[in-house]
């Protein structure tokens, strides 16, 4: 339970700081742990390093800047405590490929490192807290969209891509995302809602336009990412499901969504019981 704890208090103290000058032992200090324990944890719960983590999350939180704020770039970068725009520029690409102007002229989603919501359950120590995304800023949003419909998608097999290299993994998830982001018209709510799990809150009604919605974004499946002059072929997958018309529960809905796509792979897997998925 101890872990539990640790692990919390570290990410709130990152959320907290993150427009702050601070290093991964000032974490550990605020947790009274060594750094050596905190790494540890943050790779066993987070495959991350504490340092790669607060990276991650600052340049999702100036991408959400870039894209809803007349902020200069540099102007950025120094909020989110980068010692000048060009070492910016670098760490934005190294996690979205593509440099900041680049992204503010061809991205709608900014969410790619959301903040994680851990729940301690009883003897659950060993394997940590169960985890979920923190969807609760957009929940205003979504209520507005109360009986449309919602696409959720997940990454067929992101676990053998993994294995090839986290780093692997990272950009099929970004290529993942980028198709997702594509088709998003005004006003839908593109979601990061699990490790390669993802959610487009449609805000429409009409089935049929949902379901081309689903067919072109899929329409892309078998294409390559690219890693290290590897290609890797990327597949998504796709479930359909509605925002509650009436008693918007947010807990509920983020369960409803994950178990969406759960029904859809235990489809697939029954279809074909070789599949990776």
């Amino acid at each position: 339970m101890k872990n539990f704890y640790v692990l919390t208090d570290a990410l709130e103290f990152i959320e907290k700081s993150i427009c702050e000058d601070f290093e991964s032992q000032a974490v550990a200090d605020y947790c009274g742990v060594s750094l050596s324990s905190l790494q540890k944890l943050f790779r066993l719960a987070l495959h991350r390093s504490v340092r790669d983590y607060i990276q991650r999350r600052r340049i999702c939180l100036a991408a959400k800047d870039i894209l809803h704020s007349e902020m200069r770039m540099i102007d950025i970068a120094y909020k989110y405590q980068f010692g000048s725009p060009e070492s910016f520029a670098r760490a934005f690409k190294k996690v979205w490929n593509e440099s900041p102007t680049s992204y503010k002229n061809s991205w709608k989603f900014s969410g790619i490192c959301p903040r994680l919501d851990y729940h301690y359950e009883e003897g659950a120590d060993e394997e940590m807290a169960g985890k979920k995304v923190d969807i609760s800023e957009a929940y205003d949003e979504i209520v507005k969209m109360r009986g449309s419909y919602v696409i959720c998608f997940d990454i067929v097999g992101l676990m053998p891509i993994n294995e090839i290299s986290r780093e692997a993994g990272d950009v099929a998830i970004v290529e993942s995302l980028k198709r997702i982001d594509r088709v998003a018209g005004d006003g839908m709510i593109p979601l990061r809602i699990g490790g390669d799990e993802f959610a487009l809150i449609t805000g429409s009604t009409d089935r049929a336009y949902v379901d081309e919605l689903v067919k072109e974004v899929l329409s892309h499946n078998s294409e390559p990412v690219s890693w290290k002059k590897r290609d890797i072929p990327l597949n998504l997958r796709a479930a359909v499901v509605q925002v509650p018309a009436k008693n918007l529960k947010y807990d509920e809905f983020f369960v409803g969504m994950h178990e969406a796509i759960r029904e859809k792979r235990e489809e697939e897997r029954a279809m074909s019981p070789d599949l990776k998925i």
